[in-house]
């Protein structure tokens, strides 16, 4: 985004967030959001929440030519991610360079306390 003109998209894919109406998992598929926004902000064209209902939570990325990817799905890989995990798995379809900091770090071994 430039600012000569602060409404032009930003490029990159978006970030879909279904979510469980009846189950209440908005706060949930928001504070993921917020987190991914904040981490991706120039990597991603957006993040959308969008209910559903069947007690479904699914993240996809989708957006460029490769179509959507499933980064995590409740029912198949089992409850909830880690923001952590979710972080890593969406830097890499979007970013597979960028560097996530104690992200990382915790990742390899060490118990990601400062």
């Amino acid at each position: 985004m430039s600012e000569d003109n602060p409404s032009a998209p930003t490029a990159g894919p978006v970030v879909t967030i279904r979510y469980c109406v009846d189950c209440k998992w908005l706060l949930r598929a928001q504070w993921y959001a917020g987190e991914l926004l904040q981490t991706f902000a120039d990597d991603l064209a957006g993040v959308l929440i969008v209910p559903a209902h069947g007690a479904m939570f699914r993240i996809e990325v989708g957006g460029g030519s490769d179509g959507t990817t499933t980064v995590w799905n409740r029912k198949t890989d089992g409850g909830f991610p880690e923001i952590a995990d979710l972080k890593r798995r969406v830097r890499d379809l979007v970013a597979p360079d960028k560097a996530l900091g104690h992200v990382d770090r915790s990742s390899t071994g060490s118990s990601g306390r400062h």
